[in-house]
């Protein structure tokens, strides 16, 4: 068999996303037939014995595709440093699953998680043009000029984010309730350009990932993906 990239054997093993597994290579988490490997882009036999944080990968998984309501509190990681639970361990899948992607602990809402790493990539690629879209409880003024900001453009670290759409779903004497769509997944993004605008944001649940709703799918819940799920999810938007 011909030698192929070490990260796209982890990927394919289920290990982690082919980006991520490029950091467990790069942080000396991985050994093959026994020597550390760190460079990457190291061709590996595929039949070789392949460890990662001292254990050792097993043959191919079944493949699973996952949509979970992430609940507030628990850590969207395959692990916690500071020992927090996590989405893995809630949904207990005998396969190695990890996210596709991120939502903050202190958030909640729709989060997939999947061990085929090419496909993850395809879901969060940009030249697919998934967006998120948000329900965002916030403390603040609820003004034209907030909502027509978040529209233009705030400037954030990584360059100008902007919503596609902004609607207001409620307001009370102290705030409101917002949707929010966005084309890019940074961390605690929606959080930034609220306070960019002067809202706080005291609630934030993610309702749809390009053609897939939350639904009434609750806290703590998962099923699998249906086959046109998964298709359309890895493929480009329409």
């Amino acid at each position: 068999m011909a030698d192929i990239r070490l990260q796209k054997v982890l990927a394919d093993r289920g290990v982690a996303s082919r980006r991520a597994s490029e950091r467990l290579i790069a942080e000396g988490r991985v050994r093959v037939d026994g020597k550390l490997v760190t460079q990457l882009g190291t061709q590996v036999d595929p039949s070789a014995t392949i460890e990662v944080d001292g254990l050792p990968l097993g043959a191919a998984p079944r493949r699973r595709y996952l949509v979970l309501h992430k609940p507030r509190g628990i850590v969207s990681t395959a692990r916690d440093e500071r020992g927090r639970q996590d989405v893995v361990a809630l949904v207990g899948a005998p396969e190695r699953l990890y996210p596709v992607g991120r939502l903050d602990a202190d958030s909640e809402g729709l989060l997939l998680l999947t061990n085929d790493g090419d496909w993850a990539e395809r879901v969060l690629h940009p030249r697919n043009g998934h967006d998120r879209e948000y329900e965002v409880s916030v403390l603040g003024g609820v003004t034209r000029e907030a909502l027509a900001k978040l529209r233009s453009g705030v400037e954030l670290e990584e360059g100008t984010a902007r919503a596609d759409t902004v609607r207001v779903v409620s307001r009370t004497a102290t705030g409101g309730t917002l949707r929010l769509v966005l084309r890019t997944g940074w961390k605690r993004q929606v959080r930034r350009m609220c306070a960019a605008v002067g809202l706080r944001v005291t609630g934030l649940r993610r309702v749809r990932l390009g053609p897939l709703l939350l639904g009434r799918l609750a806290p703590g819940s998962w099923r699998e993906l249906s086959a046109r799920e998964i298709k359309l999810l890895g493929t480009a938007a329409r």
